[in-house]
């Protein structure tokens, strides 16, 4: 027999919204597929490489051509220098990337900081490692942490504090202010940050990502995670990458070599090619602050409460003037009854919640977000409010 070493792990929620949209042809608003093409020259530049023959394996740490690029990139939009040699490293997707800088530093008995709603890797990949979630909670409705709070959860033993900005799946994005209070909590610490920032290409309202990677106190302790699959509408690419200072990444690569090893080498030549002057950030913005205001825009007038998004493409819809249904269950009947699949925001806590919230997608085509709005308002409310 085996023994589950994630005996608290079900099937994921996302496999169940698969099924949904499987069997009731529902539109697709939960997943986080983007509608949008890969630009044509990088597609053009990975069938050349391909063709070129650059087929084996690439160097554990990726290529050296795309980790300068990427410096370059994080040196134009923060001002900071990684080394692409000693302090980048490509890697097989977020996922891994996160799974990865967690196994570095987490060890049993470690604490870490999981601020929910969050991804649903997060906690498997701490317990894995020995090590005990610590969860606290963002407060709603604006899904900012409360730091007072948080400092009263961290002891002796917090080991990382696990960051995701802009926030899957709020829309959230941390202030300046957020990022100097992170710097006065973990000052004269030995915790470890771990920030996940893979849409930071997409922030709205005039606002300024604020990257760990702004931070010369932060910076020397943590693992900064992106990727290009937001930026290029190439997610399943599966291409990412780690920032971090030499002895972190020392240690982060060490792990790395014996999860994975090899990036796939040439979508990793196309994408050092294409990078240089090719990462307007501003323009990627405008474009998903344009559909997130023309989906909300669709749902104005509606029982549906808008959470807008600050950054990414996922933001939250507040039903609880229409139904007093847990998430899961309203979600299951938008897919079934009216042909739109969501996420019910308990998918990313790890106990059962029962806060009204569901998750879209609005980085769809805008046939496709009227055809969903029209869908979502035609639910009649079973709620006296």
């Amino acid at each position: 027999m085996v023994q589950s070493k994630l005996p608290n792990t079900t099937t994921s929620m996302f496999s169940s919204i698969s099924r949904w949209i499987d069997e009731s042809g529902a539109i697709d608003m939960g997943i986080g597929g983007t509608d949008f093409k890969c630009p044509q020259k990088l597609i053009d530049l990975a069938s050349k490489y391909f063709n070129d023959g650059y087929n084996n394996y690439a160097p554990l740490e990726g290529i050296l051509p795309l980790r300068q690029a990427i410096s370059h990139i994080v040196r134009a939009n923060y001002g900071q220098v990684y080394d692409p040699k000693t302090e980048i490293t490509v890697t097989a997707g977020t996922i891994q990337a996160i799974h990865t800088a967690i196994s570095t530093v987490v060890k049993d008995d470690d604490e870490v900081i999981v601020f929910e709603p969050a991804f649903e890797s997060f906690a498997p990949s701490i317990i894995l490692n020995g090590g005990r979630p610590v969860y606290v909670k963002l407060k709603a409705p604006s899904f900012k942490i409360d730091w007072e709070e948080l400092r009263k959860m961290v002891t002796s033993k917090t080991r990382m504090i696990i960051l995701n900005s802009p926030h899957n799946p709020t829309g959230s994005v941390l202030s300046e202010n957020d990022l100097f209070q992170l710097q006065r909590l973990t000052n004269g610490t030995n915790i470890t940050i771990l920030s996940d920032e893979i849409f930071e290409s997409m922030i709205f309202d005039n606002q300024t990502h604020q990257s760990v990677s702004r931070y010369e106190k932060l910076l020397e302790r943590s693992f900064v995670i992106s990727s290009f699959g937001p930026l290029y509408n190439i997610n399943g690419w599966g291409i990412s990458y780690c920032l971090a200072p030499e002895k972190l990444m020392r240690e982060f690569r060490k792990i790395h070599q014996i999860q994975v090893y090899n990036v796939n080498t040439p979508l990793q030549h196309a994408l050092a090619e294409y990078l240089p002057g090719n990462h307007n950030f501003e323009e990627v913005s405008e474009l998903y602050q344009g559909k997130r205001n023309y989906f909300n825009r669709l749902l104005e007038g509606s029982l549906y409460e808008v959470i807008p998004a600050q950054g990414g493409y996922f933001q939250l819809l507040d039903y609880s003037k229409i139904s007093d249904e847990p998430d899961v269950e309203f979600a299951e009947r938008l897919a079934r009854d009216y042909g739109v699949a969501t996420v019910p925001s308990s998918a990313f806590y790890h106990e059962k919640s029962r806060l009204p919230l569901i998750r879209v997608c609005f980085a769809k085509d805008n046939e496709k977000l009227e055809r969903a709005a029209e869908k979502l308002l035609k639910v009649p409310s079973t709620t006296d409010f």
